[in-house]
């Protein structure tokens, strides 16, 4: 249960982060960015059980990074206090997806 909280506040830390220099995606607040975490993992994994696991971001193909963009683009329909473009979506699953693979927060 720990690893998951640690894994929502390093999420909220990292969107926080891509709101200050990502054209186009911004999150206010700690309490935004931290909700906006929790929607984008939810998000995700209603689509990977409807689609499969071939259409999750760790499998690192453009179908990933895709569906990663559209998971973020409508997690802003869920998060008052955040606001996404379609290219600041497009940035922030670039951005979300190199910092996985350096710090990769799967939990299984």
């Amino acid at each position: 249960m720990l690893r998951l909280i640690v894994r929502f506040i390093v999420s909220a830390l990292v969107l926080l982060v891509l709101s200050f220099i990502l054209p186009g995606f911004a999150v206010v607040g700690f309490g935004g960015a931290l909700l906006a975490a929790v929607v984008i993992a939810l998000l995700g994994y209603i689509v990977e059980a409807v689609m499969g696991d071939r259409i999750s971001p760790q499998s690192r193909g453009i179908v990933g990074f895709i569906v990663s963009a559209i998971v973020i683009y409508v997690a802003q329909f869920f998060v008052p206090a955040m606001t996404v473009s379609i290219l600041g979506a497009a940035l922030a699953a670039i951005v979300i997806g190199i910092v996985d693979a350096f710090v990769p927060t799967e939990l299984r």
